[in-house]
């Protein structure tokens, strides 16, 4: 089985990008999987039923996430709507919406981190509970970890390592160059990095980072301007064992 999973889609460029590239991609690589972290496609912040529903259209199968998945709060009730789009499992009892999908291959799990990011349920045991609850499952699994802190995404690949195909880290939305099969089988990279304006400060307006550097004066910033880059990765994962044969980063730009 083939999944590509897209970095973090910024706004309507971001969209603008995934609409132009998947279609091609998904049939030059016959990839069997797409998933896409979009919890910034709605103005760089955030997810609404109209951006996700475009993100649907264009070819994304599932649809990940992260801490700013509420920012809209129309959001809310799709979320119980719609099974493939996710909120972190790594949540509180109560919350809307679910933190994994089982496709007809593979499971999709959108997990949480908290160093840098903020207090939520520990993401390593809330991987062990799923693990054990949710059997039988089909043996591919992919993991979402939506985190700051480089060492805690390694370390969970390290956690994980044999027990699911993939840990694919996002947030950051600066691509890593550590992509590797972990000696277990699970296929690793700290971050995927992002779908949005390459001439931007992590997808955001220049001049407006800038200045809040500067002043220190919080103020709403806007997505950058100008041509998307799409940074992705491929893995290649057994359907029976669930073991990762491969992982390799997919880099474009649109022009």
């Amino acid at each position: 089985m083939r999944i590509l999973m897209v970095g973090d889609v910024i706004g309507k460029p971001g969209r603008k990008a995934v609409s132009v590239f998947l279609p091609e991609l998904r049939q030059k690589h016959n990839i069997d999987l797409i998933i896409a972290n979009g919890e910034n496609a709605a103005g760089g912040i955030g997810l609404t039923p109209e951006t996700a529903e475009e993100l649907f259209q264009s070819g994304v199968d599932v649809i990940t996430s992260g801490n700013h998945i509420w920012h809209h709060r129309e959001i809310v009730p799709y979320l119980e709507a719609e099974p493939r789009i996710l909120r972190p499992l790594n949540m509180p009892p109560g919350v809307p919406g679910r933190g994994y999908v089982i496709t007809d291959k593979a499971m999709v799990v959108s997990l949480l981190a908290r160093v840098f990011v903020g207090n939520f349920e520990c993401p390593f045991r809330a991987m062990d509970c799923l693990l054990e609850e949710v059997n039988p499952r089909p043996p591919i699994v992919i993991v979402d970890f939506h985190g700051e802190a480089t060492a805690e995404k390694i370390a969970l690949g390290w956690y994980l390592d044999g027990r699911v195909s993939a840990v694919l880290g996002t947030h950051t939305h600066v691509g890593t160059i550590d992509a590797r099969v972990l000696p277990q089988g699970t296929a690793f990279i700290s971050d995927v990095g992002m779908v949005g304006p390459v001439n931007s400060v992590i997808g955001d307006d220049i001049d407006s980072v800038i200045e809040r550097f500067l002043t220190l004066m919080p103020h709403r910033l806007s997505v950058g301007k100008g041509n998307p880059i799409f940074n992705s990765v491929l893995v290649d994962a057994d359907e029976d064992t669930g073991r990762a044969s491969s992982i390799s980063r997919l880099d474009l730009e649109l022009t």
